[in-house]
């Protein structure tokens, strides 16, 4: 599996060196900054971190969507959650049953990862790294080549598929060997080690989406509501309604997309945030989100500020006088 990060590309390139056959798989859960990113960021979008590493070992990339199987991971994971709602463990479990799926369809041997051992606390550690093996349906077919000499023979091993000699020991938190493995190697593009880019290892996402399944439901949580978890301010009005208002220009221009996630408004006579009221909200709700879309435009404390609302095809202005920035803080998830 190919997540773009140096390890996976190092794994993928001590494959090749042995003259396997290489297929990459970026397995999409839509829950990763990069999609955000394209977001904030206008003109053509830039290759994902897969796609430049596919490329730059001259692979070509298979891609499978999987936020629909995903959800029941991210609701329930049998493993638990890490320090947010990353299930990483069960993540981990998930994703390699889906590359089984696709190996078996594929009439492909095996699988392997870019994984180190002990690199992450919560499921590299050896438990760990044995849990996700067995339950993922892949034991004895999940080859670790950065790690694999401190680890259990694979049956890719064994048969003499690979040559267990060439694979290497790494450990722990240090990228100092994979930094040498790719000078080594001539590779000299790749991204510097950071934090994860999954939105579930963030606590203030994770503060959102436990918000979203306090009040809406896990069977609520769709991939546009999951994303829309990601941008904007999240106010949660007393009333439990939702409101959702933009940042900054972009954020504006997509929140102004979705229509059909409920009340859109925004103010006419100054410049201001486009916000989404979610659902099928009351006229005091909507009354409400008018004040809060008014204080975002700069309004001051007593002006009257005139807001555009727009519901299935309906457009109405509204006029309301600005809600206290202390009261909006008090409501903000």
């Amino acid at each position: 599996m190919l997540s773009g990060g140096l390890d996976s590309v190092l794994a993928a390139r001590i494959m090749m060196e042995q003259g396997i056959e290489v297929t990459p798989l970026h397995i999409q859960t839509g829950l990763t900054y990069p999609r955000r990113n394209r977001l904030i960021n206008p003109g053509p979008p830039p290759p994902s971190r897969p796609e430049q590493a596919a490329r730059q070992l001259g692979l070509e990339l298979v891609r499978i969507q999987a936020f629909e199987s995903y959800l029941p991971v991210i609701l329930n994971p049998e493993h638990g959650y890490g320090s947010a709602m990353n299930p990483c463990v069960d993540c981990r479990i998930f994703l390699l049953r889906q590359a089984k799926r696709w190996m078996e369809a594929h009439d492909h041997h095996f699988v392997f990862t870019g994984e180190v051992l002990g690199q992450r606390p919560n499921s590299q550690k050896r438990p760990a790294l044995k849990i996700v093996e067995r339950e993922s349906g892949l034991e004895g077919l999940l080859l670790r080549p950065l790690s694999a000499k401190l680890l259990e023979p694979t049956i890719p091993e064994k048969r003499g598929w690979v040559d267990r000699e060439k694979l290497y020991d790494f450990h722990g938190r240090s990228r100092k060997p994979q930094i040498e493995l790719a000078r080594h190697f001539g590779i000299t593009d790749y991204p510097q080690p950071a934090g994860g880019c999954c939105f579930l290892v963030d606590q203030n996402y994770a503060r959102r989406l436990q918000d979203f399944l306090d009040h809406e439901g896990g069977e609520a949580l769709t991939n546009q509501r999951a994303f829309l978890l990601s941008i904007g301010r999240h106010i949660r009005l007393s009333s439990g309604q939702k409101v959702i208002v933009g940042r900054h220009k972009e954020e504006n221009a997509y929140i102004a997309t979705q229509r059909d996630e409920g009340v859109l408004m925004t103010t006419t006579e100054r410049a201001g945030p486009t916000s989404l009221v979610t659902g099928a909200p009351t006229r005091e709700e909507i009354e409400a989100a008018a004040r809060i879309t008014a204080r975002y435009a700069g309004a001051k404390a007593q002006e009257a500020v005139q807001v555009e609302v727009r519901r299935d095809g309906v457009e109405e202005i509204v006029t309301v006088r600005p809600m206290a920035m202390e009261e909006i803080h008090a409501l903000m998830v």
